[in-house]
């Protein structure tokens, strides 16, 4: 056991180091001038400290034992000087290391965001959001820290407790070699607690994120949770998640300052050492104070770099573990990059077209088995069939969130995987099920659309939606707040902003998921009137929720368990004998609002 511990400590320790030279290689040169101040201020807190330290024996014997009265003056304005100068250079250097850190804080956060708008969705569905978002927060600091750390630590802690020793060495190089012989000891100490720390930072920032995560699930669900009376049942949940995070945080607490007893009990040792060893000095040698007091004067000294940099071991393992687990989302490869040889998606009549194709999420069943047919250019195709048939799937596979396993989609006779991701994104437009709006202005989200959409591009979009009259209603109009998510609007007034988001597009393909299925009667009929609107001229796949919002279709494609197996008018399918369309149809008795997943209950 103890063997494998030294070899995943050793593995553990290579890591760290690779991850120290990563943070270095890429930051270091973009700061370098602002380092090269940082530095500089930095070499003179560290040579104000020394001089300190050194003026320290001449102060004594010329002051107090040969008492040169022409001598204070001078001495007394170096030393008002030197602190002067550290103050000066103090502030210097730690403005540079905010200004740099932050700098590198919204750097790291601005390419987090664009990799994460690179990752496929697939990414999404498999880490919750909540928590991923938390996570950033939790490690984003990490690299900023790496780099502070290592700057401030080697230019002013090292070079200062350099220049300590010197000034001890001068003054006693014997009590300087007993006092490095106490020395080694702390330094395994605080090997041993780095190597224990690693471990309980990264599990505290994953239990941390887990609590920010569950904290964010339940605002966003609040009206679920007090629907459903759960507010009990989260709560010992989340507190169950909360001591977990108390006892990694206590436990980091222990660890870290363990520090605190060794270096204590190191200086303890080393200054009553020297107090000793002055003294016999003093007493049985008759040697002059001067020397004794530099000597102690740059000891107590030496005691914060001394300390500082005992705690540099465990303080860079800490933000190296958040470093590095920023690094694993920055290193996750997006699954869907377009290929070398992309070309840019050319449309015409903007026919698509699926050939055998097959799709199966992660490592499952396969969700579509072999799915061929064809929506012609201007025209509206509906896909039918009960609840698992694979009618979302194929609207998830045409604007590329997911690719196939096999077959080809294909628009105007481009396969979608030989162009890039822009240019087939840019042709379409997409009204989801459960529409989203983001925070900002009613404005502002239906010009998210096309963001050089003018005002009355935006407005006539939003009459074309049938949501004009009500945006007029709200209180500031088309500037009006959304809130959180669209929380201040209704359920059908949402969908009908995404209707106007899709239509300021213009886009000459539109896919409508189930747009519908959530809406009461009164809000559907409205929406239905501005889907109608937005399909006029377009090419149109719609997932049909009730049948009676696809009669008037170009063709109905009925799927079943993956497959097609019927394809037709509304007229066609329904006098069908024996069809599965026809069943439905009959089933609804000629009232057409019977849900589709209703024969499937």
């Amino acid at each position: 056991m103890n063997v494998k511990n030294r070899k995943q400590s050793a593995v553990d320790s290579e890591k760290i180091t690779g991850i120290l030279k990563r943070v270095i290689a890429e930051n270091g040169r973009a700061h370098i001038r602002g380092y090269a101040f940082a530095i500089a201020c930095l070499v003179v807190v560290a040579a104000t400290t020394g001089f300190s330290a050194w003026i320290m024996e001449t102060v004594i014997n010329e002051a107090f034992a040969n008492r040169r009265g022409d001598i204070v003056l001078f001495l007394c304005l170096s030393i008002f000087a030197a602190f002067v100068l550290r103050g000066l250079a103090t502030y210097g250097q730690a403005v540079a290391l905010s200004k740099i850190g932050n700098n590198i804080v919204a750097s790291y956060k601005r390419r987090l965001y664009a990799h994460l708008m690179a990752l496929s969705i697939g990414y999404f569905h498999e880490k919750r959001s909540a928590q991923l978002v938390a996570k950033i927060n939790q490690n984003v600091g990490g690299i900023r820290d790496v780099l502070n750390m290592t700057v401030t630590s080697i230019s002013r802690d090292l070079l200062t407790l350099i220049g300590l020793i010197g000034v001890m060495f001068s003054k006693d190089w014997l009590l300087t070699l007993i006092i490095f012989f106490v020395a080694p000891p702390l330094l395994f100490g605080l090997r041993y607690v780095a190597r224990r720390l690693r471990l309980a930072t990264r599990e505290a920032v994953e239990v941390n994120s887990r609590v920010l995560g569950a904290m964010q699930e339940t605002i966003h669900g609040i009206t679920i949770v007090k629907a459903f009376t759960m507010e009990n049942e989260l709560r010992r949940k989340v507190e169950t998640i909360i001591d977990q995070a108390e006892n990694r945080a206590n436990r980091i607490a222990r660890l870290s300052e363990r520090t605190a007893p060794m270096t204590e009990t190191f200086a303890g040792l080393a200054i009553s050492t020297v107090l000793a060893y002055a003294a016999f000095r003093s007493i049985y040698g008759n040697v002059p104070p001067g020397a004794f007091f530099a000597f102690v004067t740059a000891l107590l000294l030496a005691y914060d770099p001394v300390r500082r940099l005992a705690r540099l071991q465990v303080s860079l393992e800490r933000a190296a573990v958040n470093a590095s687990m920023l690094y694993e989302i920055l290193d996750t490869v997006p699954h869907q990059r377009d290929r070398p040889d992309a070309t840019e998606l050319k449309l015409g009549e903007a026919t698509v077209e699926l050939r055998d194709v097959r799709f199966a999420y992660g490592n499952g069943e396969e969700i579509l088995k072999g799915v061929s047919f064809r929506a012609e250019g201007g025209k509206t195709t509906a896909l039918v069939g009960p609840s698992g048939a694979g009618k979302s799937t194929i609207i998830s596979l045409i604007p590329r969130f997911y690719d196939p396993l096999a077959g080809q989609i294909l628009i105007d006779g481009q396969d979608i995987a030989g162009v890039t991701k822009q240019s087939l994104r840019n042709g379409l437009a997409y009204v989801s099920q459960q529409p989203y709006l983001f925070e900002g202005s009613i404005r502002d989200n239906i010009r998210y659309g096309r963001p050089d959409a003018t005002d009355a591009e935006i407005e006539e979009a939003a009459r074309l939606a049938y949501a004009h009259d009500f945006i007029l209603a709200q209180p500031e109009g088309y500037d009006t707040p959304v809130g959180e998510q669209g929380v201040t609007l209704s359920g059908g007034q949402r969908q009908r902003l995404s209707i106007a988001r899709a239509l300021v597009r213009n886009a000459p393909i539109l896919l409508l998921d189930e747009a519908t299925s959530a809406l009461d009667t009164e809000s559907e009929a409205a929406v239905q009137k501005a889907l109608e609107q937005a399909m006029s001229g377009r090419t149109v796949i719609v997932i049909a929720h009730r049948l009676s919002t696809i009669v008037n279709a170009d063709k109905i494609v009925v799927m079943e368990d993956g497959t097609v197996v019927e394809e037709g008018t509304h007229e066609e399918l329904a006098r069908r004998p024996g069809g599965l369309y026809a069943r439905l149809h009959n089933l609804q008795d000629g009232v057409l609002e019977m849900t589709v997943d209703a024969d499937f209950a």
